[in-house]
């Protein structure tokens, strides 16, 4: 498999994570998105959207992290990443969905160009908009884990799961951006908890070979 992507993509994060947790060897092409390298050419014919990760497993070209989480899971389903029953997989899912879908799309590059380079916003002002929105995600899942009888050790069971993936990502960028913590006690249990593992840790931006 080869896997494009960059150290600090929280997207890029979930794949790297995954990957680890099934054990499957990969080859990393890096592209720095703050120099551009997403948009040559050459990668635009590979992902036209012209942002990481992009998973190439054989003659099967895969986009967006999410998907690929579930491609990974459906081809190499040990150690599962989903639980078995349907709506311990929908919860599962929808904590997931309020990382990837909500919070983390707000403050991708892109969107914080647009802040600052169309919309003339200050760097205070970018900041408030990062810490807000990941601030909004933080304490919908802090709520939803208290709301949880499965939740402990991981978002839910005893093993990482989608869930705890995502999760990571969350406070990742929420750390990098100086957000306060303190009033996610249970999601920050969790974090540490996946963080001692060294799938999570081996895949943190600032393991990266890329990392600067």
């Amino acid at each position: 498999m080869k896997l494009y992507t960059y150290y600090r993509s929280q997207a890029s994060f979930r794949v790297r994570i995954a990957l680890n947790l099934k054990g499957i060897t990969r080859e990393d092409s890096f592209l720095h998105l703050e120099k551009g390298d997403q948009f040559a050419a050459a990668y635009r014919a590979i992902n036209p959207q012209m942002v990481v990760p992009t998973l190439i497993d054989g003659d099967i070209k895969l986009f967006q992290s999410l998907a690929i989480l579930e491609y990974l899971e459906e081809q190499f389903p040990e150690p599962p990443l989903l639980p078995a029953d349907a709506q311990a997989r929908a919860w599962v899912r929808g904590i997931a969905l309020i990382n990837a879908a909500d919070s983390h799309p707000l403050i991708v590059p892109r969107v914080c160009h647009y802040l600052t380079d169309v919309l003339k916003v200050s760097d205070e002002q970018r900041l408030a908009w990062i810490q807000h929105w990941l601030g909004a995600g933080l304490q919908a899942i802090e709520t939803l884990l208290a709301e949880h009888s499965a939740s402990g050790v991981f978002c839910h069971g005893d093993r990482p799961t989608i869930a705890d993936i995502c999760l990571v990502t969350q406070v990742t960028p929420a750390k990098t951006f100086d957000l306060a913590l303190d009033p996610y006690p249970r999601l920050m249990r969790i974090y540490e908890s996946c963080m001692a593992i060294s799938a999570f840790a081996d895949a943190h931006p600032s393991k990266q070979p890329d990392a600067e």
